[in-house]
Parts: C-alpha cells; sequence; structure tokens
C-alpha cells in the first residue's frame, strides 16, 4: 500500500539531448513500424533531440531576455529613434497642410510668385499655427535650409490678426450679431445631419500641432448644409473651436470665433455664385447671412499676396517658397545632402558655396587625425607593454597601476592640463627655452591646432592600447624567443619573425579600440583644438546643444557610423577579426 500513497508535488526538469539519448538506449532500442529509433515516450529520437534543443534555447533566451529588453529600451531604441530624425521633416506638412498642397502644383523653375490661393492657404495654416505657438519651430526648422525665415515667421505670426480685422470690422458695423458667439454657433451648427468628419481632421490638426492626444466630444459639429455654403468658414470655425475645447478649456457657443474666421466668412461671401446660393439658404441666422451677402462690397477684394508683402518684402522672395516646396514632404535627404556639402534645389542636387564646404573638410580631418593618433598609440603602447610582459609580476603589477593612473583622473582635468603644458607660455616651451632650443621670442605654436589634439588624445587613449597589447602578450610563452635564438636568430630576427607576429591580435583590438574612441571624441578637440583641430563629433555636440539642428546632428552621426562600419569591414577582409584578441 506505501507504494501508492502520493509523495508530493514531483517537479521534472526539462529533457536535454543527452537525456533523449540515454531514454532511447535504456528503452531497448525500440523501433516504430517504420523501423525509425523512439524514445519511452514513444517519440522518434530526432523529434525527441529536436523538442530538447528547443527548450534549452528558450531556457537560454528566458535567461537573458531581462537584459536584452534593458538595451533594447534603454541604448537601441534611442540611437534609432535619433537616426530617425535624419530623414524626418513632418514638421513643415503637419504646420502647414494646405500650403504644402497648393505648392504641389507651382512651378518653382518658372521665375514667378505662387498664385493669390497660396497665400490664403499660407494665412489659415499659419494663424492656427501661431495660436499653437508653434510657427516658431517651424521658422526654426527652415532657417537651417534659408537663413532669415524664422525671423519672418515670427513677425508674421504678430500681424496675422490685422489681415482678419479687414474683414471682421466691416461686418461688425454692419450688423452687431456677429460679435454674438451664441450666433456663430447657431449659423454654424444649422439643422440636420452634421459633418462630424470636419470635426475629426480639425482634431487630428491640433493633435499633431501640439503634440497631444485631444479627443471625446468638444460641444459642436457643422451641418452638412452649412459646411457646403459655407466651406473656408466650417473649416476655419472648427479648427477655433477644438482650440476653444482642448486649449482655452472654454465652452464654443460662449467665445467670439478667431479673426480668421471672419476672414473666411469673408472668401466664402465673396466666392463666384455666393450670393445665389445663400439666397436658396433657410436655415438658422439665414437672414443674417443674406444681408451680409447683398452688402458684400464693404469687404477688401481678397489680396492676400499684398498682405503678406506688406508684413514682410521676404514673402515676396521666390527662393523662400522654392524652400517652402522643396521641403514639404514628410521625409526630406536634404539632412545628408548638407552633411556631405550640398543643398538640394528644385533644379536638383547643387553644392553650396564654397565658404560653406566645411562638413567634407572635417570627416577627413576626422578620419586622418584618428588613424595618426592610432598609429602614435601603437608605437608608443608597444614597447610599454612589452615592458610589462616581461618583468617579473610584482614589478609589472607596480608599473600597471601608473598605466592605469589616468583613469583616475577627471578627462576635463588631463585635457585642461595639457592646454597649460603646450601654449606659448606654457611649461614645455619654458622649458625649451631655458634649454636654448629655441629662441624666446620663436616660441612653439602647439595649442589650437591639429598637433595640439594628437597630443593630447594619443595620451588620454594611449592605456587603451596598452592592456590588450599587454594581455595578449603576457600569453606568448618566452620559450619560443630562446627556441629562436638557439637555431642561430638574432635579437631581431627572433623578435620579428616569432614575438611581433604572435602580439599582432593585441595590435589590432587596441587599434580598434583607439580609433573607435578617437573618431567620436569631441571634449578634448574642443578645448585644445582650436578652430583646426576639431572633429566632426564637435559639429554634431554643437547642434545638439546650440543649433538645435537634430536633423543634421542624427544624419552627420549617421554618416560617421557608416565610416566605421566601413573601416571595420576593410580591417576585417585585410587583417581578419578573428585574429583579433584580448588575451
Amino acid at each position: 500500500m506505501s507504494d501508492l500513497k502520493s509523495t508530493g508535488p514531483q517537479t521534472m526538469d526539462a529533457p536535454t539531448p543527452e537525456d533523449a539519448l540515454h531514454a532511447a538506449k535504456d528503452h531497448g532500442n525500440e523501433r516504430d513500424s517504420s523501423g525509425k529509433l523512439v524514445t519511452a515516450d514513444g517519440r522518434t529520437l530526432k523529434s525527441s533531440l529536436n523538442r530538447a534543443l528547443r527548450m534549452q534555447k528558450a531556457r537560454a533566451m528566458m535567461l537573458i531576455a531581462p537584459l536584452l529588453i534593458f538595451v533594447l529600451v534603454t541604448f537601441i531604441a534611442p540611437i534609432a529613434s535619433m537616426l530617425f530624425r535624419s530623414v524626418e521633416n513632418d514638421i513643415v506638412a503637419y504646420t502647414l497642410p494646405l500650403t504644402t498642397e497648393s505648392l504641389q502644383n507651382w512651378d518653382a523653375t518658372q521665375g514667378e510668385l505662387p498664385p493669390e490661393g497660396v497665400y490664403q492657404n499660407l494665412f489659415f495654416d499659419l494663424y492656427l499655427a501661431a495660436e499653437a505657438k508653434e510657427h516658431t519651430k517651424l521658422g526654426t526648422r527652415l532657417n537651417y535650409e534659408s537663413t532669415g525665415v524664422s525671423s519672418m515667421f515670427r513677425q508674421t505670426g504678430r500681424k496675422l490678426d490685422d489681415i482678419g480685422e479687414a474683414y471682421q470690422d466691416p461686418l461688425e458695423d454692419l450688423n452687431d450679431a456677429w460679435k454674438e458667439g451664441a450666433v456663430w454657433f447657431e449659423l454654424m451648427s444649422g439643422e440636420g445631419q452634421t459633418s462630424d468628419g470636419v470635426v475629426t481632421n480639425q482634431i487630428r490638426r491640433f493633435n499633431q500641432l501640439t503634440s497631444s492626444d485631444a479627443r471625446g466630444d468638444i460641444g459642436f459639429a457643422p451641418s452638412e448644409e452649412i459646411a457646403a455654403l459655407l466651406p473656408k468658414t466650417t473649416r476655419a470655425y472648427t479648427a477655433w473651436a477644438v482650440f476653444t475645447v482642448f486649449e482655452d478649456e472654454d465652452v464654443v457657443s460662449a467665445e467670439d470665433p478667431w479673426e480668421a474666421v471672419y476672414a473666411a466668412l469673408g472668401l466664402d461671401l465673396l466666392s463666384p455664385g455666393a450670393e445665389e446660393r445663400i439666397n436658396a439658404y433657410s436655415g438658422p441666422q439665414a437672414d443674417l447671412l443674406k444681408e451680409a451677402v447683398a452688402n458684400r462690397e464693404i469687404l477688401p477684394q481678397p489680396d492676400f499676396t499684398a498682405a503678406f508683402l506688406d508684413i514682410d518684402e521676404d514673402w515676396g522672395e521666390i527662393s523662400r517658397w522654392q524652400t517652402f516646396q522643396v521641403y514639404s514632404p514628410k521625409y526630406t535627404n536634404g539632412y545628408f545632402l548638407n552633411s556631405v556639402d550640398l543643398q538640394k534645389t528644385p533644379e536638383g542636387f547643387q553644392k553650396r558655396p564654397e565658404n560653406e564646404r566645411i562638413y567634407i573638410t572635417l570627416f577627413q580631418r576626422t578620419i586622418f587625425m584618428s588613424l595618426v593618433i592610432t598609429g602614435s598609440c601603437i608605437l608608443l603602447g608597444y614597447p610599454v607593454a612589452w615592458i610589462l610582459a616581461n618583468l617579473p609580476a610584482r614589478t609589472a603589477n607596480l608599473l600597471m597601476i601608473l598605466v592605469l593612473l589616468p583613469f583616475w583622473t577627471s578627462l576635463l582635468v588631463r585635457t585642461s592640463a595639457w592646454k597649460v603644458m603646450l601654449q606659448q607660455q606654457g611649461v614645455i616651451n619654458d622649458v625649451l627655452v631655458w634649454l636654448g632650443l629655441v629662441a624666446d621670442d620663436a616660441r612653439l605654436v602647439m595649442i589650437n591646432n591639429q598637433f595640439g589634439t594628437i597630443v593630447a588624445m594619443t595620451h588620454i587613449l594611449l592605456p587603451f592600447m596598452i592592456l590588450p597589447m599587454y594581455s595578449v602578450m603576457q600569453t606568448i610563452n618566452p620559450s619560443y624567443l630562446r627556441a629562436a635564438k638557439s637555431l642561430g636568430a638574432t635579437n631581431w630576427t627572433a623578435f620579428w619573425r616569432v614575438y611581433f607576429p604572435q602580439s599582432v591580435p593585441g595590435i589590432g583590438a587596441g587599434s580598434i579600440l583607439v580609433f573607435i574612441l578617437s573618431i567620436g571624441y569631441y571634449i578634448t578637440p574642443e578645448i585644445v583644438g582650436g578652430t583646426k583641430g576639431v572633429f566632426i563629433s564637435n559639429r554634431i555636440a554643437y547642434h545638439i546643444s546650440s543649433s538645435l539642428n537634430w536633423g543634421l546632428a542624427a544624419a552627420l552621426g549617421t554618416i560617421l557610423f557608416a565610416v566605421v562600419l566601413i573601416l571595420y569591414w576593410a580591417y576585417d577582409k585585410i587583417v581578419g577579426i578573428d585574429n583579433v584578441k584580448l588575451g
């Protein structure tokens, strides 16, 4: 009876491939009807082995999953998001949707300004953007491509009300009812079926402009009849209503609309066939509308082109409109073109003026100086690593502390120290003058140039070269050298033919490490490099922190990343990445 008693819950580990093999053997190598070897549970041996391997892989994946998720969320995702900015350009399309759409039919190569309708669309787009405080961001974005656009947008945003008031004042003088928010609400609500699609589109536009996630009922929806009768007014009033509810948190029926709504109504009243359509209208506030269309001669004829030119003469420059048209798509290659000293124009790609071509020079200088720094670290670090590897352990450990000592000092302090030492009145020049090697009136210029950057960065990155070489050299058996010498080789031949080839993997590992670190440095070149010793990374840092041109910074970073990958691939083809070792 004791054999029938329960012994409690049993646990069973996932079978391993070895378990499957043992099970097949313990089962007497039974075979199924087709002659295949089966395990104790009746599975074929191949199926059992594959199952065991899958479970092992799943278990291993579960162990590394937390770290993998952490790396994806905190490292890979932010980098991918930043690199995506190199092609992202949706701010123009989101801020000026009507303008960009109407510009698609404009031929920028004809030398003529866009038609009046484009300026009208610009007014309504820019008015909405100004209310959302987004027109300055748009100006900043386009200012990267055409200098002066930012100030033009700021100045225009402050004076858009004047354009709308040219239509508001005559309507209010004609009838005081146009001053009442309730009258507007009754007119736009109308009767019968409502047009919810207009509200949905304006809420989407509001969310794009303000980067919000506004949802819900705004307490207003224009009627289908009024939307067909007054299309421009319906769009402008609905946009105002959405802002009133979500931004100002007010009630639509209790507030007066923007000046832009009056301008939209004026355009609808002055449109061809408006009088006939409005006279046939019998909905709410029909008499008010009929009175307005009957007296529409009091309204100014639409000339938004002249109105914008009165605000800023730059609106009459064709080059500004060409910039708007070229950068209207949601995705652009303009940042990458700027990164290689090109510019995007209606005619295609063109070189930038000579005084603006800096990035190709910076890329060339960065790669050249990084290679020189890597070579300097090899020349200085190899003898040190050899000495450390061949000294007694106690002495080598003591000297290793000196190698690691710079890591205990701030990078900023070390770089600043070199700035003090290398300047014309610095320690090195004073010593040279004292020794009589340099005249006092001919002191060496070693700072704010490439030489200063190379010296300072070689000192900073030297430990990263010594450590990989030292770890590899430690594994080289000294008996190889003794055997070579016993066979008649000289000291140089034994070193060059026997020792050096075995140390190449350490040189490779140190070179990759130093080169990748040096190509991305920006603190040291910024302090000691001046204008001739800075890297492309300094320009990237400038665009991220100062000019806020993150798109160009992302494009420069992407190109730099691609250059590193290409050089890494070339190194793998020439030397072989499998030969790189860290010990």
